[in-house]
Formats: C-alpha cells, sequence, structure tokens
C-alpha cells in the first residue's frame, strides 16, 4: 500500500530539504519536493516538522526499569519499547560483564526477541561490553567478573551469537590482540573499552584491528607522566589517529558541553557517533535502581539526570534517551541540527558495518523514521512504514 508523509523538513547528508516522503508498505518508495506527491494518496501532515531516519543506539544497556542482562523476554520487549517512544529505530543491546552462563543465557533472549517486537526498536546485532577489561578502568562494571581475553571461551561466545557486531575490551591485556585480529576477521568490530592503553598500545591495537572508542572519556586513559616524561593515552589517540572512530555519551552528565563541543570540533560528525549508554534507570527521574541483572547487578542511585554508584564518587551509567543525546549536541554543544543527526543515525550504521541496510532516508530502504520540533521533542515514530508512538 502507497501513502506519503506529507510537509517535513527532511535531515540528512548535511542539510534541511523540505520534502514529501512517499512510502509503499514498509519501505521508502521516492524523496521528493514539499507539495509535489500526488494529491491521491493517503496522507499524514508532518506540519513542517523535521524528519529523520530514526535514531540509532549502538551502545544501551535498557530502560523502562529493564535491563537486557536480566534474562527475561519481558525485560528486552520493555526496554526497546521505551526508546522507541524516544526516537530509536534501530539498537545493539549490550551486556555487562559477568559469567559466562548469564551470557549465553543473555544470547538466548536476543534470539528469542530479536524479531518480535514490533512496537519497540529494531536490533541490529548485539554489543559485549566485557568482561575484558582492566580493573584499572573498571567504572561501574563488576570487578569480580572482569577477567583477561580467554580465546577458547571468546570462540564459544561467537559460535552461540553469530550476531556480535562489536565487543569492547581492554587491547593491553594478554591475548587482547590477537582477539582484535580474529574479531576482524569475522566481520565484527573490536572497540577500546575500559581500557588503560598507552597511545604506543592504541596504536598497536588499531593495526590489530581495533578502529573505534568505547564511550570516549569514560574507561579512557589519558596523559601521564613516567619519569617526567609525558605520554598519551586512549583519549588523545581517539583525536590524533583518523583511523579511529569514537562514540560519547552525550547526557550532559558524562560530558560537560566544552567536552561535547571539543569531540565534536575536532573528531567530526563522520568518525564521533552518540550514544546512550543506558541503564534500566532510562525514563526514570529519580530513585534507586539496579546496574546489571536484577539477580546479580549492582544497586545505584538516579539524581541530576543520571545514575550515580552509591557513594556518589562515580557514575554508573546513563539514563539518557537519544532524543536528549541530539538536543544536548545543539544546544551545549552548538552543533548544527544535521550533525547532531547524522551522528546519531548515519554514522552509527556505518561504524557497525550496516550503513548498506540502515541509517538513511532513501528509496527502497526500510522505513524506519522520526518527527521531531525544534526542540528535538519526538513527535511519531515509524517502524516498516507503520506508526508505532505518537505524542
Amino acid at each position: 500500500m502507497r501513502s506519503v508523509i506529507r510537509n517535513i523538513r527532511l535531515v540528512q547528508d548535511g542539510v534541511i530539504t523540505p520534502s514529501d516522503i512517499v512510502l509503499c508498505d514498509d519501505l521508502v518508495e521516492a524523496i521528493l519536493p514539499v507539495g509535489t506527491a500526488d494529491p491521491s494518496l493517503a496522507g499524514f501532515d508532518g506540519q513542517g516538522l523535521y524528519l529523520s531516519h530514526g535514531f540509532i543506539d549502538i551502545h544501551c544497556h535498557g530502560g523502562g526499569g529493564a535491563d537486557f542482562m536480566d534474562g527475561t523476554e519481558d525485560a528486552w520487549r520493555t526496554a526497546a519499547r521505551l526508546h522507541l517512544t524516544h526516537g530509536t529505530t534501530c539498537m545493539t543491546p549490550t551486556t555487562l560483564s559477568a559469567t559466562r552462563e548469564e551470557l549465553l543465557r543473555a544470547f538466548e533472549i536476543f534470539y528469542r526477541c530479536r524479531d518480535d517486537i514490533q512496537d519497540g526498536c529494531r536490533m541490529l546485532g548485539l554489543h559485549l561490553e566485557g568482561p575484558y577489561f582492566s580493573h584499572a578502568q573498571a567504572g561501574a562494571q563488576d570487578p569480580s567478573q572482569m577477567r583477561d581475553p580467554d580465546a577458547e571461551e571468546a570462540a564459544l561466545m561467537l559460535e552461540a551469537c553469530p550476531d556480535i557486531v562489536r565487543w569492547s575490551l581492554a587491547p593491553e591485556l594478554p591475548g587482547a590482540l590477537d582477539m582484535g585480529r580474529e574479531l576482524t576477521n569475522r566481520g565484527v568490530l573490536a572497540s577500546i573499552g575500559h581500557s588503560d592503553a598507552t597511545y604506543a598500545e592504541v596504536k598497536d591495537a588499531l593495526a590489530a584491528g581495533f578502529t573505534h572508542v568505547t564511550h570516549l572519556y569514560s574507561g579512557c586513559s589519558t596523559i601521564t607522566r613516567v619519569g617526567g616524561f609525558r605520554r598519551g593515552g586512549i583519549v588523545e589517540a581517539a583525536y590524533v589517529l583518523d583511523e579511529l572512530t569514537s562514540e560519547i555519551i552525550a547526557d550532559g552528565c558524562h560530558l560537560p558541553g566544552e567536552l561535547l563541543q571539543m569531540a565534536y570540533r575536532f573528531i567530526g560528525p563522520k568518525r564521533l557517533c552518540l550514544i546512550t549508554d543506558a541503564m534500566r534507570g532510562a525514563g526514570q527521574t529519580s530513585g534507586e535502581s539496579i546496574l546489571g541483572s536484577l539477580e546479580n547487578g549492582q544497586k545505584v542511585i538516579i539524581e541530576d539526570g543520571v545514575a550515580k554508584m552509591p557513594d556518589r564518587k562515580a557514575f554508573a551509567g546513563s539514563v539518557a534517551t537519544t532524543d536528549r543525546l541530539v538536543r544536548n549536541m545543539v544546544q551545549l554543544a552548538g552543533t548544527s541540527l544535521p550533525d547532531a543527526v547524522e551522528m546519531v543515525t548515519a554514522t552509527p550504521a556505518r561504524i557497525i558495518g550496516r550503513s548498506h541496510i540502515t541509517g538513511t532516508v532513501a528509496p527502497g530502504r526500510k522505513a524506519d523514521l522520526v518527527l521531531f520540533d525544534e526542540n528535538i521533542n519526538v513527535k511519531t515514530v515509524w517502524t516498516d512504514g507503520i506508526i508505532r508512538f505518537e505524542n
């Protein structure tokens, strides 16, 4: 069935273009100049609001009171539905450092739910965050579950879940470079995360296939001094090495406006994407929550727009949604709206190797779309050409 979304301002490819979007069943059929679509087609009036491809979150742990480590189908559906209402149409559900058994259980739930959440965001594959991390950069990861890379265990994980699209680990650990090569050979994004690597070690990791930095500044080494001589870390490598892409938690808490602006200005929208890193508290404004599974997770406190460890000395994950990320980049970092949108659509799709199927509004692509106003308030969300949320 053909229909049209009339009178929208398409945000894509660095520009804003008044357009009509013609849909045919679950696909985009055509992008036309505004007011030129066949008037006989059933239509939706976009009222001159902004429209883009649905937002893509390649690092998300949960939301709406649910975590992907909870081990239940209901938890996965709950999180997927919550994030869709904020404009996310595609995501890579993300695990935490955990036992082998917990991770394998998460894989089973992923396969049960992946193609059966019509009112939630599309799942592009899994992101394994850990368990091969540096204790010096543990952050809110459970130190008791962090360990050196285990080739046998990693092979088991990859065989159990062929849809792992990225894996974050610390490249300075024993066996990590070999694992990076194996991930790259399998088409899995090897990402530097929760790592204390030096600049030199990052260069070695890059040569071994690591091409991305997990939540820049968070769980990342920076300048240190050895015998009076300064040496760079992951943060400096992210700025200097053009072959590296990076992601930032643009919730306005993990990074203040000036660091968001700095990352945008010197890394740029082609190499930088926005992530929520949201835990189950996404959608919750205050109170207690749990990071990780209900069974084995850590208690945290939600206040000031972020999750904190109980002693309030460190953050314990974000409670952001993707609309908040775009809003912050425009309002706090001073980016253009097209660049902010690119960092949460086309760029993340390209980083995880899915730009051939998602990330842009184009004829023949899935009609996964989000309509929003000048303050990035989400008004309507489509997946497969069907309205799944209206505000």
